[in-house]
């Protein structure tokens, strides 16, 4: 009787089953449903093909320019492929550009700031997140004004503060001098970071926020009930959940400062970074003349190419955990 009763159960299930196979089957062979498979298939390959065409066309380009030789780049029937292969052009802006040490230089002041950013703003974002005392909605609301606010509009104020740099005036109570020039160094650039107020800082708040936010109150209150207060809380509990966070501020942090050349040259104008040489570039560059025309464009697609190189290899290698950071973050859809 049990025996009947489990095989008449199972028996709707399997029932369900093969016609679900079966019309599976007959969608696969279906001649419009093949037909519309196919189709959709080809429009999102050639959508696919000519977004990545749009995305890759001006690294193709540069790369195509930085192995030309000088003829070819008024040769018109060079369109992609060099006639004269030749790393020349890579040699000369890299002597003009001191690749290695402004490499370099930009690699440390990016990590450097990088992991400023990361430890004040996710600081700042759990105690907009977690911790509500009076103020902080208006607070909060300042630090979203941060974004939109140009750095142009204090950039005086700004060059002063470390041109002349005091705490609470004590430097010049002790010793009587204006301050401490920080300028030519990477101390502002780490200072700013350290307290939040870096390059983008207020972006990078904003999306731990919101993931502290995201994440469920039962982890904080088991570790109350532990006995953890609200340090331990951050760093044992919630810290460790944040790892998508973690990833897109410490990519979005590095890259930005990579890229920045407006803090660079206001800070640090006399500094080998490759942002700087970049800017400097075209007056270091000595105008050759082919046939009377001047292939100075020549050298700076090649720096172009080099101060992206690095970028794009990270990238290569940090491409899935970027993109599912910034999916778990909700700063898309």
């Amino acid at each position: 009787m049990d025996s009947s009763k489990r095989s008449g159960k199972r028996l709707p299930a399997a029932a369900a089953s093969a016609a679900a196979t079966a019309a599976r089957w007959n969608d696969r062979h279906n001649p419009i449903e093949k037909a519309k498979h196919w189709l959709w298939v080809i429009v999102r390959t050639v959508l696919v093909t000519g977004i990545c065409f749009v995305i890759l066309y001006p690294i193709l380009t540069k790369l195509s320019i930085a192995l030309r030789d000088k003829q070819d780049m008024f040769d018109a029937t060079v369109v992609w492929l060099p006639r004269h292969l030749t790393l020349e052009n890579i040699q000369t802006v890299m002597d003009y550009l001191r690749y290695p040490e402004a490499v370099t230089n930009t690699l440390l002041l990016s990590i450097g700031t990088s992991l400023l950013q990361l430890v004040s703003c996710a600081l700042a974002g759990y105690g907009f997140a977690r911790l509500r005392f009076r103020g902080s909605g208006l607070l909060f609301g300042i630090v979203i004004f941060t974004i939109v606010v140009p750095p142009q509009t204090i950039m005086v104020p700004t060059y002063l503060h470390y041109r002349f740099f005091d705490v609470f005036g004590l430097y010049g109570l002790f010793t009587g001098s204006k301050g401490v020039n920080l300028l030519e160094s990477f101390w502002p650039f780490f200072i700013s970071s350290g307290l939040a107020m870096g390059l983008k800082n207020g972006l990078y708040i904003f999306i731990f926020r919101q993931f502290f936010r995201s994440l469920p109150k039962d982890l904080e209150e088991a570790a109350y009930v532990d006995g953890a207060g609200i340090p331990g809380t951050f760093v044992r509990v919630m810290l460790p959940n944040a790892a998508p966070g973690i990833a897109t501020v410490l990519l979005f942090s590095f890259i930005w400062q990579w890229n920045d050349s407006y803090f660079v040259n206001l800070f640090a104008p006399n500094y080998t970074l490759l942002a700087r040489m970049l800017d400097l570039l075209p007056g270091a560059v000595r105008p050759e003349y082919v046939g009377g025309i001047s292939h100075t464009s020549l050298y700076l697609n090649t720096g172009i190419l080099l101060g992206i190189m690095p970028i794009f290899i990270l990238y290569l290698f940090a491409q899935k955990y970027f993109v599912e950071s910034v999916e778990r973050t909700g700063l898309v859809g």
